[in-house]
């Protein structure tokens, strides 16, 4: 018993350091930047208008969590926080989740697959911000829909195409033996379709989780409540506190990974077969 703990008290050890050593580069570049950009605004004097420093950027941020642990007080960056990620899950979830059914739809049938394919290709290149004033107007410049259709429009096609991929880019040996079985056409796509699909859906849901966020700060530019990220930023900036300015892309930042992360694991939980994780493993 006791040298069965002490093997898993080494094996974890040793996976604990193995860890350390592969985000260690990672960590030591942004340790270095940060302490590369706190010496050159002391030593230039770069004016906090210009450029903050970051220990003023922590310190205001670090503010701003103690006074969202008051139960007395409310922090506004933590509230717009709040609220632009909601705008950014909405859309995420929406955009998708419409993506990925729109592309079981076509995916049926080659023909639309083809001829829809050059559509979705077309309208992803399209500056999709250009649509923010519109629907503003359709939805109400302070109603959240309107940041969450924009959001949606930007992930909808990226996820869209590349679901369409993994389900039609099937080995045509395990097609063919899925045919030979007799196998109705539902179960080709659940059992075989799909399953192949899911590093490219996950793969497009990873970028997703970055761009829901991206677009709906961005879309927040042209007009919100005050308890957004976007017209935070834009507010602060404007009245040259570009400290709070600093806080608010901080905290977009730190939302945006934490994002990230949960699309990561679900990706792990979900699909732990896939060889990216075995050879990672």
């Amino acid at each position: 018993m006791a040298q069965a703990k002490a093997r898993r008290a080494r094996a974890l050890s040793v996976g604990l350091r193995r860890r350390l050593l592969y985000y260690f580069p990672t960590i030591a570049i942004a340790i270095a930047v940060i302490a590369l950009w706190e010496i050159i605004v002391l030593i230039f004097n770069i004016q906090q208008f210009l450029l903050p420093r970051p220990s003023a950027i922590f310190a205001e941020f670090m503010l701003q969590v103690d006074l969202w642990l008051r139960p007395d007080e409310r922090s506004i960056l933590f509230d717009a926080g709040g609220a632009t990620f909601w705008e950014a899950f909405g859309g995420f979830v929406i955009g998708c989740g419409g993506g990925i059914l729109v592309a079981l739809i076509t995916s049926r049938w080659t023909i639309v697959s083809e001829a829809t394919m050059p559509f979705a290709i077309a309208a992803n290149s399209v500056p999709i911000i250009a649509f923010a004033p519109i629907m503003n107007n359709w939805f109400g410049i302070t109603n959240p829909a309107s940041k969450m259709a924009i959001v949606a429009i930007i992930v909808f096609f990226p996820t869209m195409i590349n679901t369409v991929r993994g389900l039609t880019l099937v080995d045509p040996n395990q097609l063919e033996l899925m045919h030979s079985y007799a196998a109705r056409p539902a179960h080709i796509m659940f059992k075989l379709r799909l399953k192949n699909a899911l590093p490219y859906i996950f793969s497009a849901l990873r970028v997703a989780s970055a761009l829901s966020l991206v677009g709906a700060v961005v879309a927040e530019f042209f007009g919100g409540p005050r308890a957004t990220l976007g017209v935070y930023i834009t507010q602060e900036a404007s009245a040259f506190d570009f400290a709070k300015a600093w806080t608010a892309i901080l905290m977009a930042s730190i939302i945006g990974i934490s994002f990230y992360l949960v699309v990561l694991l679900a990706e792990r939980r979900l699909m732990p077969w896939h060889v990216s994780f075995r050879e990672a493993s």
